[in-house]
Order: structure tokens, then C-alpha cells, then sequence
């Protein structure tokens, strides 16, 4: 599990390398991808919205 969190986080910051990537797509389960993904996705909106309102004040 902690190498499609490590492969998901790459590919959010735009650091996976192609080697890598076809090695995801061959080796790796496509629901545990998209189920980090989703994951991920819904922290970051999450953090979003507490540095926005800590900001607002």
C-alpha cells in the first residue's frame, strides 16, 4: 500500500518518473489508485479550506 500512496503523491506533484508510471499500470491494482487518489484529493480540499479560514480570520 505505501507504494501506490508514494506513486499517487508523485503523480500529484508531477514527479513520476515513465518508468515508473508503466510499472504502476502493469503491476498495480487500479481501485487501490483510484481509492488513494480519492483520498488524497479529499485532504488536500480539506486543508484547503482550513488554511482559507484561518486566513479569512
Amino acid at each position: 500500500m505505501w507504494k501506490t500512496v508514494k506513486s499517487v503523491l508523485a503523480a500529484f506533484f508531477g514527479v513520476q518518473g515513465e518508468a515508473q508510471r508503466r510499472e504502476d499500470f502493469t503491476s498495480g491494482k487500479p481501485i487501490s489508485f483510484i481509492l488513494v487518489g480519492l483520498l488524497m484529493g479529499i485532504i488536500l480540499v480539506v486543508i484547503l479550506i482550513v488554511v482559507a479560514m484561518l486566513a479569512a480570520g
